[in-house]
């Protein structure tokens, strides 16, 4: 109910102002503001990205090579026969001296169960957690159950299809040393990008991610963790209570409690976790919608303490409002464009007014495009003309998924029920597109020696 009446109030509020405010001036002005304030933002956060990487350059930080904390590594697993095993058999690979798996069933209806018992039997170091069935549902839940059980000083949380390299942990664990840090994040990186045009825009939407999250990172802003990939010490887990029960997002919770307490978030570029991008349209935006929504609940649920926390550094929370623009900002054009046409409609305001509010809109969307070109030129190497090609298309990517997911995320914090229901995603399709492929080789080889 916190959360409805909040969203009710700034969307009233907004309306009004932007009502009020046209009355008396051009709100273009005040978009156009907006837009700038963010273009200087990510201009600032990116320069201090660049003089950071220079000094780094001729004084490198110095790497405590005696710092090797026990890390347990938790796994998450629902329905996830298909690749469990596959991704404990890679993290086992890992070049880690001291470190431990948990790996839970999550109330499986397929025979993960059986699975996971059969990979503890396999592997010495490896616990199997079986989940009652009537045990409370949610990936937050999952991890505080197997929290009760690991003995690391870090948790390293992967999801059921992951796959990293075996230098991985010997590149995250470095920046967790310093004792402000409570948490690093790993660069995620989709498995099949190439498998279709939508994984290919997935795997640019995490680009351009990982150049906001090194950006904020530069500036010691908000970094946020991402779910997979993310190592937490244990001392910064007990300090804010566990992962939040009640939560569909538990890293985008986490990462905000973890800076209201003051706890720093590092981003780990060079640390690489792979994950498999989502090749359908509807299960894409399930995802993506519990996404959002846990997004904008936690933004709704902990703006107090944001505003009043006396141990989160005015970076982060500058960092953070900052980035809050961007869910705004589609309330605020849309605002603008209803109000502005009831305007015209009733003969109050010229035609052009409602134009100018377009444009603006191209604008945002251009800025976009920008940030999506540099993004892939920078980390994933593209050429000048493919960097153009793909921004374009992850451009109307982020239109077609996000926008009105924005709005119907509003629509259902204001007048639907919460529920706990996270969007599962289905998970196999790489390794069974693998499985074919070696199957279509060896019987093609078979018939060559035929």
């Amino acid at each position: 109910m916190k959360e409805r009446i909040l969203l009710f109030l700034i969307i009233l509020g907004l309306g009004v102002f932007i009502y009020i405010y046209q009355s008396y001036f051009n709100t273009v002005w005040g978009l156009g503001l907006i837009c700038f304030g963010m273009f200087l933002y990510g201009l600032t956060t990116t320069l201090a990205y660049k003089v950071k990487k220079r000094v780094l350059k001729y004084h490198p930080e110095p790497v405590n090579e005696n710092y090797k904390p026990f890390v347990t590594i938790m796994i998450p697993a629902h329905n996830e026969e298909s690749v469990i095993a596959h991704t404990v058999s890679n993290i086992q690979k890992l070049d880690y001296p001291r470190f431990e798996v948990i790996v839970i069933d999550d109330r499986s209806s397929d025979n993960t169960a059986s699975v996971i018992k059969d990979l503890e039997k396999k592997y010495n170091n490896l616990k199997a957690l079986i989940r009652p069935k009537d045990a409370f549902p949610g990936k937050s839940a999952v991890l505080n159950d197997a929290f009760k059980f690991a003995k690391g000083e870090a948790i390293l949380v992967f999801d059921a299809d992951a796959t990293v390299e075996p230098d991985f942990l010997k590149k995250l664990i470095p920046m967790l040393e310093p004792e402000d840090v409570g948490a690093v994040q790993a660069r995620k990186v989709i498995r099949n990008k190439n498998y279709n045009l939508l994984t290919r825009c997935q795997n640019n939407e995490y680009t351009m991610d990982a150049y906001l999250q090194l950006s904020r990172d530069s500036v010691k802003g908000a970094v946020e963790l991402r779910g997979n990939g993310e190592l937490i010490k244990r001392e910064a887990i007990e300090d804010i209570g566990g992962w939040n029960n009640y939560t569909i997002t538990d890293d985008l919770d986490m990462s905000t409690r973890l800076h209201i307490k003051g706890w720093d978030i590092r981003f780990c570029i060079d640390a690489v976790v792979y994950e498999e991008g989502i090749a359908y349209l509807w299960p894409l935006y399930r995802q993506r919608r519990r996404w959002l929504e846990g997004t904008i609940r936690r933004y709704l649920e902990y703006c107090q303490d944001v505003l009043t926390s006396k141990d989160m550094s005015l970076r982060a929370s500058l960092d953070m409002t900052i980035y809050i623009s961007q869910f705004i900002m589609p309330g605020w054009f849309l605002l603008e464009l209803f109000i502005r046409t009831f305007k015209c409609l009733a003969k109050d305001a010229s035609p052009h007014i409602l134009f100018s509010s377009v444009i603006i809109g191209a604008v945002i969307g251009f800025g976009f495009f920008v940030t999506i070109r540099y993004s892939l030129r920078r980390y994933d190497n593209l050429s000048r003309r493919e960097a153009f090609i793909q921004a374009i298309q992850t451009s109307i990517y982020f239109f077609i998924i996000w926008f009105p997911l924005v709005l119907f995320i509003s629509f259902k914090i204001l007048f639907m029920k919460k529920d706990m229901n996270w969007g599962k995603t289905a998970h196999g399709l790489v390794l069974e597109a693998e499985q074919e492929q070696q199957e279509l080789q060896q019987s093609t080889q078979q018939t060559v020696n035929v």
